[in-house]
C-alpha cells in the first residue's frame, strides 16, 4: 500500500503552509503530495483563498527531492489541453522527473460561474476529457501530431521538450466506475483514483475497471487503483476526538466529534493508529493500490508525521 498526502488548497493553505507541508512529507517518508484545482472554498467558506495548483506544483518541485506531486484532480473546463500538458512537462522538469496528472471532467458549478469559466452539460464535459486525455497523452509522446475534434483542434506541433518520465507522468482519471470514465481510463490512464468510498465499493469499482481494462486489451493485473478521501488518526482516543473536533471546526459541520467516534462514516479512514492500519489493509484486499489521504486541518503537522512514521512503515 502506497500513501499520500491529499490538501485541500483551496481552503485558505499558505504557501508557507505549503513549504511545510512537502517538508513533512519528504521527511516522514509519504510517497507523494497532491493538492486540488479549485479557485473556491468547496465548504462555502469565501473568505478563503487558494493559490493556482499548477504554480504551485511547479514551486514545490523546486523546492523538494523526492515527494512524488500532483493535482487530485484538474477540472478539463479550467485549461486548454495544450496548455495543461506543457505546464505538467514543466513541472516534471523543474522535480527531476516527479509529477503525476489526476484529470477529471468537473463538478463545483459556483466555482465556474464566479470565476467566469464555462459549465457545459456532463456529456459535454465528458466529451471534453476524452479529447484532453488524448491531445495530452499525444503531447508528450516523441514525434508531432495533429488533432481534430469536436472541441479542440490542434495543427501539426511537436511540443517540446517532452517531459523527463518514461514513458510519460502517470496520468490517472478520477470517478466512480461508470461505463465512461472507465472506458476512457483504460485507453489513456496509468491509474484510477476514487473519492470517499467504502470498501465495498472500491472492491466492486475495481471490478468494473479490471473488466474495462480487459476489454480495452490491457492485462487487468496492470491496474494501478486508487482511492481518496478524508482522513483522521490519533496516536490515542483522546487526541483523536480533538482532531475530529478541528475537522468539524474547519468545515463548518454541525456533528459533534463524539458522533463521529462512535459512528464513523463508512467512506472516511477514522481512528487510532491500530484502527488506521486495519483499515488500510481492507482497502488493499479490496484492490486499492494507494491512498490520497485527504488531511482537511493542514496545518496539523503532528498527524503528517504520524501518517508518514507510524502507519506508512506499518502497511508498506
Amino acid at each position: 500500500m502506497r500513501l499520500s498526502l491529499m490538501i485541500e488548497g483551496q481552503e485558505n493553505v499558505t504557501w508557507e503552509q505549503w513549504l511545510a507541508l512537502a517538508d513533512a512529507c519528504e521527511r516522514h517518508g509519504l510517497e507523494g503530495l497532491f493538492r486540488s484545482d479549485h479557485y473556491l472554498s468547496v465548504f462555502g467558506q469565501l473568505e478563503r483563498g487558494s493559490l493556482d495548483a499548477w504554480t504551485t506544483l511547479a514551486g514545490l518541485a523546486a523546492r523538494t527531492s523526492r515527494i512524488r506531486l500532483g493535482t487530485m484532480v484538474s477540472p478539463v473546463t479550467f485549461r486548454h489541453p495544450s496548455l495543461l500538458a506543457k505546464s505538467v512537462a514543466t513541472v516534471d522538469h523543474i522535480s527531476g522527473g516527479r509529477v503525476e496528472l489526476g484529470l477529471g471532467a468537473g463538478w463545483y458549478e459556483a466555482e465556474h460561474r464566479a470565476f467566469g469559466f464555462e459549465m457545459p452539460s456532463t456529456g459535454t464535459r465528458l466529451g471534453l476529457l476524452a479529447e484532453q486525455l488524448e491531445i495530452v497523452t499525444r503531447s508528450w509522446e516523441p514525434g508531432s501530431f495533429s488533432f481534430s475534434g469536436a472541441h479542440y483542434r490542434l495543427g501539426d506541433v511537436d511540443p517540446l521538450p517532452k517531459p523527463l518520465q518514461r514513458p510519460r507522468p502517470t496520468l490517472i482519471l478520477g470517478g466512480a466506475a461508470g461505463p465512461r470514465s472507465a472506458e476512457l481510463a483504460a485507453r489513456f490512464a496509468d491509474e484510477y483514483n476514487t473519492t470517499a468510498a467504502t470498501i465495498d465499493d472500491c472492491k466492486q469499482r475495481h471490478d468494473k475497471l479490471a473488466s474495462a481494462w480487459q476489454q480495452a486489451g490491457r492485462d487487468p493485473e496492470t491496474l494501478q487503483f486508487s482511492l481518496m478521501t478524508a482522513t483522521v488518526v490519533g496516536r490515542n482516543r483522546g487526541e483523536l476526538r480533538d482532531r475530529l473536533a478541528r475537522l468539524l471546526e474547519r468545515t463548518g459541520s454541525g456533528e459533534r466529534p463524539e458522533d463521529l467516534l462512535a459512528h464513523p462514516p463508512e467512506r472516511w479512514i477514522i481512528g487510532t493508529v491500530d484502527e488506521v492500519i486495519e483499515r488500510l489493509r481492507a482497502l488493499e484486499a479490496a484492490g486499492v493500490n494507494r491512498v490520497m489521504l485527504q488531511h482537511l486541518v493542514h496545518e496539523d503537522l503532528d498527524m503528517v508525521d504520524l501518517l508518514g512514521s507510524v502507519v506508512g512503515p506499518a502497511v508498506a
